[in-house]
């Protein structure tokens, strides 16, 4: 009964304060991480030291804050637990963040004001943005929302459902090292291997469960199509299903080719619908809100005494 109390008050955490302007727990395990990387990943001289040592240092980064997390489990007072693991998973959680961004990206769309909606973008997608159009901006935007929701949102809330407040840290600790070292450059192709991969793991049966509600929520023929036919071509195993089921459930066609870094990357077309437009970001931002509203209900139905 609990978890279901505590979901709902780290949802009320997040909906009324977003994310710390100050003092995020995340920034200050980002300076840790990057402490970490810096001084073990400078000191290999071949591809497997790097391997060896990326595994090493996601142990180092990951394994204290698991640990911590097992010692405050053992804490007895009731009140102080229901606050504790509020608050944690209210940190773990980004959903009024990721709706502040697509907002404001949408303002500045609505408004015709293309510098202001490219620099805004720019914050939550990592390709190169000075000759995005309207419906380019639309559809970066998009996909963050759908990507972001999985991973950002009901992740965390189906690691705390499954392991507690240790399972969530130990799951924003692996996605957060991903987004740091799960690139293939020189630098972390290798280093980064173990992250990226343990990442993929924590994510897959979230990433499908996020799917399946993007499809009841939205869509349902065409998510599920979308993510039948065209999942398997997405890069990741994980993005690919949530973002095929999300475009089908919005009824829009996304992916496509951008530049990142300068280089034109060609990705699939995910979709069979429209081409996205800024009215399609409300709509994106609307499904999320819907899958937030099926698993309280189902959060309810499973937690909750019957009268």
């Amino acid at each position: 009964m609990s978890s279901f109390w505590v979901v709902g008050m780290a949802l009320l955490l997040d909906h009324f304060l977003g994310e710390p302007k100050r003092f995020h727990p995340l920034i200050g395990f980002g300076h840790y991480a990057g402490q970490i990387e810096a001084r073990l990943n400078s000191s290999a001289d071949s591809e497997q030291k790097k391997l060896l040592l990326g595994i090493l240092a996601t142990v180092l980064v990951v394994l204290p804050f698991f640990l911590l997390a097992q010692l405050l489990k053992e804490v007895q007072t009731s009140i102080v637990v229901f606050i504790f693991e509020a608050v944690i998973l209210y940190f773990a959680i980004g959903m009024r963040s990721l709706n502040q961004h697509a907002k404001d990206i949408y303002q500045a769309l609505q408004q015709n004001d293309l510098p202001s909606a490219k620099q805004r973008v720019s914050l939550i997608v990592s390709r190169d943005t000075e000759s995005m159009e309207t419906s380019d901006i639309s559809r970066a935007t998009i996909e963050s929302i759908l990507e972001n929701g999985s991973d950002a949102v009901y992740a965390p809330i189906f690691w705390y459902l499954l392991a507690g407040i240790p399972g969530v840290i130990v799951y924003r600790a692996i996605n957060t090292l991903d987004a740091m070292w799960g690139y293939k450059t020189e630098r972390f192709k290798s280093f980064g291997f173990a992250a990226a991969r343990i990442d993929d793991i924590l994510n897959y049966i979230p990433a499908r469960l996020t799917a399946l509600s993007y499809a009841l929520m939205g869509h349902w023929q065409e998510a599920i199509f979308c993510w039948k036919n065209q999942a398997q071509q997405w890069h990741g195993i994980n993005p690919g299903a949530v973002m095929a089921a999300g475009s089908g459930a919005l009824d829009l066609k996304i992916g496509g080719g951008d530049f990142y870094h300068g280089h034109f990357k060609q990705r699939p077309i995910l979709g069979r619908g429209e081409i996205p437009q800024p009215s399609h970001i409300d709509a994106a931002l609307d499904l999320l809100k819907r899958v937030i509203g099926l698993w309280l209900g189902v959060l309810a139905i499973i937690y909750l005494p019957i009268v």
